[in-house]
């Protein structure tokens, strides 16, 4: 069926994604293996151009996984309780484009990760670069808030990502950049702006009726925790 809006076709989309979390062993390891790379990929200094590759990879593999889940869903419903070999070749063809997805990616990853670590040490030096820039650390914090976020709404089955379910996705991220900005910046009008700003996306959660008060109080209260954990983690303050 068609979908009715652009609103309905990313829902459903990420409806897609919640499926594979909520049902698929692999995909559950790949996708927490993202938020694990990212988070090196601060540690281990890489510059823009390595971070974009990363991100391709780690997409690559996500996109892999979806695609082989939705091929074994359109076998299992066409043939149902029948065995045919056909079935078997397109299951383990799906299964081998994971494979060697997640191959490369070993291989980015070595080649990204490897020579840095050995320099770096793993020094406290080496968190300096959080500073210098400041928009990258941001983005994190940003992507993992938000794979957090899809990752609870997945255990508390909620049904919508975008309106209800807990907790509060709009509520996570405002309150996860209104905390970026208060380790970036020792203006006070603009944190005191930021919270603000955070708040009003906070209540018209709750005046709109698509989340309930806990929801939107553990969707902050996730942002914040999870950009502070990240920011003194690293040292970026």
């Amino acid at each position: 069926m068609k979908n009715r809006s652009l609103f309905d076709s990313y829902n459903n989309a990420l409806q897609g994604v919640i499926h594979a979390l909520r049902n698929e062993r692999n995909f559950k390891i790949h996708f927490s293996a993202a938020i694990i790379v990212l988070l090196v990929s601060i540690v281990i200094k890489v510059n823009v151009v390595e971070f974009l590759i990363l991100c391709i990879t780690v997409s690559a593999v996500i996109v892999a996984e979806l695609f082989n889940t939705a091929i074994e869903a359109v076998v299992d419903l066409y043939c149902g309780e029948k065995r045919h070999p056909l079935a078997k070749v397109a299951k383990d063809t799906a299964a081998g484009a994971v494979f060697i997805t997640a191959v490369n990616a070993c291989i980015v990853g070595y080649l990204l990760f490897y020579k840095k670590i050995m320099e770096s040490g793993l020094s406290s030096a080496s968190f300096k670069i959080i500073r210098e820039t400041p928009y990258y650390i941001t983005l994190v914090c940003i992507v993992i808030v938000i794979m957090l976020t899809i990752i609870i709404k997945t255990y508390t089955k909620a049904e919508n990502f975008f309106r209800g379910g807990m907790p509060s996705a709009h509520s996570a991220l405002a309150f996860a950049l209104a905390t970026c900005i208060s380790f970036l910046t020792k203006n006070a009008m603009a944190v005191s702006l930021s919270y603000f700003l955070a708040f009003l996306v906070a209540q018209s959660r709750i005046e709109g009726k698509i989340h309930s008060f806990l929801q939107v109080i553990l969707g902050g209260t996730l942002g914040t925790l999870v950009t502070i954990m990240i920011f003194q983690w690293f040292g970026a303050y």
